[in-house]
């Protein structure tokens, strides 16, 4: 057992001072299998301390159902980190942003459309005592009064950038307490007068996060919380991308400037992030400033060490700065991990998504479209389907509001794209006097995780009007597909003959499941290039890759060596509006923008 406490303005760890040099990287974002490589390159780079956030909606993806094995297999991780001799930090709030899907937040609490976030609104906390009640006992043990590595709990996180409830920051202080978490608890804030007053609690160590200006944050932090010691708990030391947006990157020049002058003021700092990873399947959050922006799938973050793992030359100059405060290994760093081309796999296989239907879903019929959360359905995609009266010419559709991004068809047949950044005008169609079907295949690509906007629902919200601008009628009526594309096995795919490849303009527009093998005679990462094809989901193995999309700026997908087998392997690709060449290439280098 030990202790880990505050004396005046500094850290004391079992009686001896101690400054935290930490770096963060999470445990969700990393496949199991490297989870240890990557802690031992934290270590070499320096840092005592690794910081890792919880992810609520991981750990209860259906509520009451909980999942702690493979890659949620967070007491793993922590004891890993424990072996290597590295002090640990969990931020396990029930929010925790990091530009994860919803913030961490489980989609099943947009189920009750009363329901209140991150407040004392009694039912929120209920589902937060339910979800404490297993996860903080699974954490008694690794806190370092019990003899683990854990050092430090956050209780809620930037929070003041949310709201101002203190009775709700102090229940959850009070929750974590009554349940034996008796080590160090904080939050972490911007450095923003009103954060700081909407964040905080008198009783609770008060950290900051930021990118930049060290003396003018921490000015800040001593005008609150003249006592305590200084903390960066979030030293931004690279950024996320979004789809369409340029890929970020921040000189290591820079970065070692502000860690230096952090340091030099005697604070204790978090690299935020020192290992990004990935968002893997549909986990990848977004944010909503001017316009809804989904971030990507690599998060790369431009950190310390890439994506795959990699030490780049940023991990180097900051190892120069931490050795001029702190003991630093003269080890010889480990290698790059091997890098494989795989090269060029034919995508022999296909299954167009509607006649797939009946094999991946169930119809549901409903007066109105449903969002997926009244549907118990998470992430992935929804279709509705009702009837067009007809005859209607250049009769408009109008989808009020789409979350996020909607394909139109009449009869089967491609007519639009609809997107909620995007005020375009309204997909036009002219149904026969027979009248049509009108199908609308909606994809979630995130929920907000950060912002006053994080209600954020998902498919048709609210209605679909057809007709004409100043007179036009809600349909209601509708047949609705869960698509969370969790189970594929049922799927009957066909062979695609040079038939029906030269047919490709005939799939244009229309969905589709492609199916490939390739061999492999020794397993190592890898890189998903997917030329020439549009947009959609990867899965190999059975492993959903994540997202891709043509307008980057990310062009490749990262395949960790552990998904993949000797001999034989499957990819499955999920195209949204078609491909002219079923074809994908393996390379050894990624391509991020």
């Amino acid at each position: 057992m030990a202790s880990f406490e505050i004396q005046g303005n500094e850290f004391v760890y079992d009686g001896k001072p101690f400054r935290i040099i930490s770096g963060a990287m999470h445990y969700f974002r990393i496949v199991p299998e490297y989870w240890e490589d990557r802690l031992i390159k934290l270590k070499a780079c320096g840092f005592n301390t690794v910081e890792t956030y919880i992810a609520w909606n991981l750990h209860e993806p259906k509520e009451g159902q909980f999942h702690f094995e493979g890659i949620a297999d967070l007491e793993r991780f922590i004891r890993l980190a424990d072996e290597l001799g590295l002090f640990v930090i969990v931020r396990p709030s029930p929010y925790i942003c990091a530009e994860w899907e919803f913030g961490g937040l489980p989609s099943w609490l947009l189920a009750d459309s009363d329901m209140r976030l991150r407040c004392s609104h009694q039912p929120f906390l209920e589902k937060v005592d339910a979800y404490y009640d297993v996860l903080l006992p699974k954490l008694k043990p690794l806190l370092c009064t019990s003899g683990g590595p854990i050092i430090a709990l956050q209780v809620e996180n930037e929070y003041g950038s949310y709201g101002n409830d203190k009775r709700y920051l102090e229940y959850l202080r009070q929750g974590m307490i009554n349940r034996g978490m008796d080590v160090l608890l904080f939050t972490s804030d911007g450095s923003e007068d009103y954060m700081l007053q909407g964040g905080t609690l008198p009783s609770t160590l008060a950290t900051l996060n930021f990118g930049s200006k060290p003396e003018q944050a921490f000015e800040k932090l001593l005008q609150v919380q003249p006592d305590k010691p200084l903390v960066c708990m979030e030293y931004w030391n690279g950024w996320f991308d979004h789809w369409g947006d340029e890929h970020h990157v921040r000189g290591y020049d820079d970065v070692k400037d502000v860690l230096d002058r952090i340091l030099r003021m005697g604070a204790s700092v978090n690299f935020y992030m020192f290992h990004g990873g990935t968002n893997f399947g549909f986990y990848n959050g977004a944010n909503h400033i001017d316009f809804y922006e989904p971030t990507v799938t690599s998060y790369d973050y431009n950190a310390l060490l890439s994506e795959s793992g990699d030490i780049t030359d940023k991990y180097l100059a900051i190892r120069e700065v931490i050795a001029q405060y702190a003991d630093v290994s003269d080890e010889h760093l480990p290698p790059p991990s091997v890098k494989r081309a795989y090269g060029e796999v034919q995508l022999t296989e296909r299954a167009m998504l509607f006649p797939s239907f009946d094999q991946i879903s169930s119809p549901i019929q409903s007066v109105v479209p449903e969002t997926m959360e009244r549907l118990g359905q998470d992430y992935g995609f929804i279709w509705y389907e009702t009837e067009l009266s007809g005859p209607q010419p250049n009769c408009e559709i109008m989808l009020q509001d789409v979350h996020d991004r909607a394909l139109i068809y009449v009869d089967g047949i491609y007519q639009g794209v609809v997107e909620r950044w995007h005020e375009g005008d309204p997909i036009t169609v002219n149904v026969p006097p027979s009248g049509a079907k009108l199908g609308i295949l909606v994809e979630n690509m995130g929920r907000i995780n950060y912002g006053a906007r994080m209600r954020d629902v998902k498919g048709i919200t609210e209605g679909v009007k057809a007709g004409a601008r100043l007179y036009n009628q809600f349909l209601f009526n509708w047949t609705i597909r869960c698509l969370p594309l969790d189970d594929l096995s049922g799927i009957q795919y066909e062979q695609i003959s040079a038939a029906t490849d030269d047919k490709a303009s005939e799939y244009s527009g229309s969905p589709a499941f492609y199916k490939g093998t390739f061999e492999v005679h020794e397993a190592a990462d890898t890189f998903l290039k997917l030329e020439g094809w549009v947009k959609g989901a990867v899965f190999v193995n059975g492993f959903n890759l994540g997202r891709y999309w043509e307008k980057g700026p990310q062009k490749t997908l990262y395949v960790p060596g552990p998904l993949l087998r000797e001999g034989g392997n499957e990819i499955v690709i999920f195209e949204l509006q078609g491909t002219k060449k079923p074809v994908v290439s393996l390379q050894d280098y990624p391509e991020l923008g």
